[in-house]
């Protein structure tokens, strides 16, 4: 593993001692969010990115490995393993290399070639590769033999030939070229398959397509496949032909002689009977791959804007998934989100029903002190709003919500067992308000595949999407740390050292003992050890505790420190935290030590200023141009405020409030040039945007974000537009450079 680390520093820019370190953290189980936080001097102040990309690259290098392993093992036993090859398998770097070393020994079903070989043309073959001057057809006669199924001169080369076309296509090097022509020159083709016109009329852009390997965007890769996999599209890979056989010439054909020939025969059949379906479904499993990462990388860096949405905190909600036939389903919640009453109003089926629904909604508004309204974005969602703005509540914020996953988590187990007596248009209404107050509290309880986010996401490797998924929620949820004694069990599963057991016995201990009043309690719940609570400590607050720093994300490791901190400072924790003139005192480089540097101890004086301060945006009411509620309502030019709901590789989409989200294409999010949608907006990013083209049949709108330009002299001076750190964009730069 030795060799790894210097590898993987290398690869990563790190040093040894950084990848070293992190690994054995890893390997004694802790997490990244744990090691990122609380373990800065031991790594050099890693993030959470680089910490990723170590434990996913050790992890491939394992695997590269127990491959190595078992191929030396098979070649072993099969008596093949020469001091060369093995050198050679040792060095090998990547998997395509090991696999296409151990090709020519690999077991194999029965080939042109090994039928061949069984009819003894074998040194006919070695013969003609030698490529020296003598009468092919001569020596091809000593081979001809009835009994073996050798019938004449022209048998003889035609079998000579396919055992050197199957040496050739297992040949590393010429192996190797082939592929990196494809990779550099490859052209993807795509076309309709006859009759499917009408059928696939969703992929009439790929119906006559051609597109090169190396730039191929992951959006229209998966596209492509999905229309070949609904039967819809013919996908063909290949490269170049000419090309491709004069590698190979130069790689087998040695002068010109009539043996020349035959190889030149060979090279040719090769290429097309063996290297290119080979190479083509190799090629396509690369680019597949690379894809899916991409797409991946989309749907996670959407999930996270989505996750870390600004919540609105503790308020009495009353929220509203609205319908018109069946009418809208009310629900007023408490400052924890508890349900406190349901019904249900018609405010859309005619004067009598909307005026009873005016009468209920402003009944319970007083009742139960309602300080916002959450109204889901779905059918009826706009006019549903209308309804509730003209009521003209005093002193009431009245928000549209986005209710992506809301029925998917209203027919769960979770939802089920929390609302065992509800039905299902209930729960949706409950996770609508909830979803106000804190989305990732309420978001979390979802399969992060269905919240309304990402790019072909049934497509990628499923396996991959979720690990990918996992990761992302778990670092939303540590970062912003979690009130322990009002958390699901949902959310603290996703707390560092946790998981949904720790999680559920956590809930169950509270319930029957009451709220924690210290972090320090944990130790009691049953099977939480202190790994787990070295683990989870940190993320878990407790909010009014007997202890201030259970309430900040200073670790519990670390209370003495801050202790002493106060003591020489003549004055109590508690004083440190709320008086900024003391904290200014503490000179931190007094307190370093083998184990506590000064990345801890900054930490630890921005969270005595800031107790468990949440990295989330400050909430801000949005609404809809009023009037614009179909598309049919749109026009050519007019600008209206959107949310942005989706971000792709080629644009980001916004709802702007007519039940059909707009694109605002790559082009158009920007006047200068964008070459990722993330370098201009975010998921759930309030934005103005411009109709520029509404096809109503085909139900697509056009945006523009595209600003009128100012003069020069306007502009301010300096002004610049602040960076935005992308965490799955930059764990996926880390990763190209090994992948």
């Amino acid at each position: 593993m030795i060799a790894h680390f210097k590898k993987i520093a290398a690869e990563l820019s790190l040093s040894e001692k950084q990848v070293s370190t992190t690994v054995a953290l890893l390997n004694e189980g802790a997490t990244v969010p744990f090691i990122s936080r609380y373990r800065k001097e031991m790594t050099g102040s890693l993030d959470e990115v680089q910490i990723a990309a170590i434990r996913d690259r050790a992890e491939q290098l394992r695997e590269l490995d127990k491959r190595r392993e078992a191929i030396l093992k098979s070649l072993t036993e099969l008596g093949k393993l020469s001091p060369e090859l093995e050198k050679s398998l040792h060095e090998a770097e990547t998997l395509s290399v090991l696999e296409d070393l151990y090709l020519p020994y690999r077991p194999k079903r029965k080939t042109r070639a090994s039928a061949a070989r069984e009819k003894g043309l074998q040194p006919l073959a070695d013969r003609i590769l030698e490529q020296g001057a003598f009468d092919i057809l001569a020596e091809a006669s000593k081979f001809v033999d009835d009994q073996k199924g050798v019938n004449s001169d022209a048998e003889a080369l035609a079998g000579a030939r396919d055992i050197i076309a199957e040496q050739i296509s297992e040949n590393a090097d010429a192996r190797a070229k082939i592929r990196e022509l494809f990779i550099e020159k490859g052209e993807f083709s795509s076309k309709v398959i006859e009759g499917k016109e009408e059928e696939g009329a969703k992929y009439k852009d790929y119906f006559e397509w051609t597109e090169p390997v190396k730039t191929a965007p992951s959006h229209r890769i998966l596209a492509m496949r999905r229309g070949e996999k609904e039967l819809v599209l013919s996908l063909d890979v290949y490269p170049p032909e000419d090309d491709s056989i004069a590698i190979l010439d130069r790689f087998f054909v040695k002068g010109n002689t009539a043996a020349s020939d035959q190889v030149r025969l060979a090279v040719a059949d090769s290429f097309k009977r063996l290297l290119k379906p080979s190479m083509e479904t190799e090629i396509r499993l690369l680019t597949k791959k690379k894809a899916d990462e991409e797409a991946i990388r989309v749907f996670a860096e959407n999930a996270r804007q989505l996750l870390l949405a600004a919540p609105m905190g503790q308020k009495r909600i009353m929220a509203i998934d609205p319908g018109f036939r069946t009418g809208c389903k009310v629900v007023c919640l408490d400052e924890q989100g508890q349900l406190l009453e349901n019904t249900t109003i018609y405010p859309h089926t005619g004067a009598g029903g909307a005026a009873e629904a005016q009468k209920t909604v402003i009944h319970l508004a007083g009742r139960y002190s309602v300080e916002a309204i959450a109204i889901g974005n779905g059918t009826a969602g706009r006019e549903t709003e209308a309804f509730i703005r003209a009521l003209n509540l005093p002193a009431l914020q009245i928000v549209m919500v986005n209710e992506s996953g809301a029925s998917i988590y209203s027919a769960s187990e979770v939802a089920r067992e929390e609302f065992p007596d509800k039905d299902v248009t209930v729960r949706g209404a409950v996770s609508i308000g909830r979803r106000l107050m804190d989305p990732l509290a309420e978001l979390v309880k979802i399969d992060p595949k269905s919240i309304g986010v990402g790019q072909y996401q049934h497509d990628v490797d499923q396996n991959k999407l979720q690990t990918s998924l996992d990761d992302t929620v778990i670092s939303c949820v540590n970062a912003v740390g979690v009130e322990l004694n009002t958390a699901s069990k949902q959310i603290l599963a996703y707390v560092s050292g946790l998981g949904p057991q720790l999680a559920k016995s956590i809930v169950e201990f509270r319930n029957k003992n009451g709220a924690f009043k210290r972090r320090e309690e944990l130790k009691q719940v049953p099977r939480l050890g202190e790994k787990a609570f070295e683990q989870s400590a940190g993320f878990l607050r407790i909010r009014n505790a007997e202890n201030p720093l259970d309430a900040s994300a200073v670790h519990p490791e670390r209370y003495t420190l801050v202790k002493q901190i106060a003591k020489d400072l003549d004055c109590t924790v508690e004083d440190l935290m709320k008086d900024d003139t003391l904290r200014k005192k503490i000179k931190p480089e007094k307190y370093v030590s083998e184990k506590v540097g000064l990345p801890t101890l900054n930490d630890i004086l921005q969270e005595l200023a800031k107790p468990g301060r949440d990295p989330r945006e400050k909430f801000e009411t949005f609404s809809f141009t009023d009037g614009v509620n179909e598309i049919g309502d749109l026009r050519t030019g007019m600008k209206l405020p959107g949310i942005v709901t989706n971000i792709t590789n080629f644009g980001a989409f916004v709802d702007i409030g007519v039940h059909q989200d707009g694109l605002v294409h790559l082009s158009q999010l920007s006047n200068r040039f964008v070459k990722d949608p993330n370098e201009v907006v975010k998921v759930h990013q309030k934005v103005e945007v411009t109709v520029t083209e509404v096809d109503v049949a085909r139900r697509r709108i056009s945006l523009s974000m595209k600003k009128e330009e100012r003069p020069a002299q306007q502009q301010k001076k300096g002004e610049k537009r602040p960076e935005k750190v992308d965490f799955n964009a930059k764990l996926a730069a880390l990763k190209s450079k090994f992948s």
